[in-house]
């Protein structure tokens, strides 16, 4: 038995540790590459022989690195921080009172949660011409709000479901209205959700690129994913240099992860419950 259980703990482990390689392995090419020369043609997978920051300085200085990164924190913390305070007003009605209009209204979020962005491409794009919506931040942050809501309404609905209503029903007898019951008891309690939220909307916006690419055509407005396409021009690829972009645009992703991370988890669980 003792054996059996041993197996069985070794094989659940080498799992594991197959999982943890598939999904590191691609960020130890990208590192790889970006500290290789351009007339390095050794495997990706092989250590450069002499490690050269050179990538790293063009990225910065010819590719207007730091610019596109501030444009794109721009776009992702303005819509982020929209599809947050939108969800979260629009979930708690939804989840507190079950009527047929709210049903309704939650299933049809699931649909749209189903459509691919790019099959509204089109008539998307000719509304933002309508309304002068192209080359403007505003323009490409309705895009962004409009396709996050709906998973950001679906989370907060389904975890405003496990807050016992008995906590709205002794504040309405404390006096509280229905706006100071949301505002001071349910958004408070909304932070592993919004923690997931702002992550999955986040990085979402952050590496979009097919609405960014038809809406943002000016240079200066351009973000990290159109940046990096700069690295891409016919006849002079530098797969090198866009590695290390690609590396430094990771990295405040990387850091909001981490200080969201013990919320994170816990929110997309319980936003799974209903």
């Amino acid at each position: 038995m003792k054996k059996r259980n041993m197996r069985k703990a070794v094989i659940k482990n080498l799992l594991a540790l197959l999982i943890i390689a598939i999904h590191i392995s691609p960020f130890y090419v990208l590192l790889i590459t970006s500290l290789k020369t351009r007339r390095d043609f050794t495997s990706r997978w092989l250590p450069p022989a002499a490690p050269t920051l050179d990538n790293f300085t063009l990225a910065l200085k010819g590719g207007d690195l730091m610019h596109s990164i501030l444009n794109t924190a721009i776009i992702m913390l303005i819509s982020t921080a929209l599809i947050i305070v939108i969800g979260a007003m629009s979930g708690y009605p939804l989840a507190r009172y079950g009527t047929k209009f709210s049903k309704t209204l939650s299933l049809l979020l699931l649909g749209v949660m189903m459509v691919p962005p790019l099959s509204v491409l089109v008539p998307l794009y000719r509304e933002l011409v309508l309304i002068n919506g192209l080359n403007t931040f505003w323009g490409i942050i309705i895009l962004s709000i409009t396709y996050g809501l709906p998973t950001s309404v679906f989370m907060y609905t389904n975890f405003i479901h496990t807050i016992p209503v008995a906590l709205d029903e002794a504040a309405l007898l404390d006096g509280c209205s229905k706006y100071a019951i949301f505002f001071r008891i349910i958004m408070p309690s909304l932070k592993p959700v919004t923690a997931s939220v702002a992550i999955l909307t986040g990085i979402n916006i952050w590496n979009d690129y097919s609405f960014q690419l038809y809406v943002l055509q000016k240079p200066k407005l351009r973000t990290i994913t159109l940046m990096l396409r700069s690295f891409f021009a016919e006849g002079n690829t530098n797969l090198n240099a866009a590695a290390a972009a690609s590396c430094i645009a990771i990295l405040p992703l990387i850091v909001i992860y981490l200080f969201l991370s013990k919320y994170f988890v816990q929110g997309v669980v319980d936003s799974a419950v209903k």
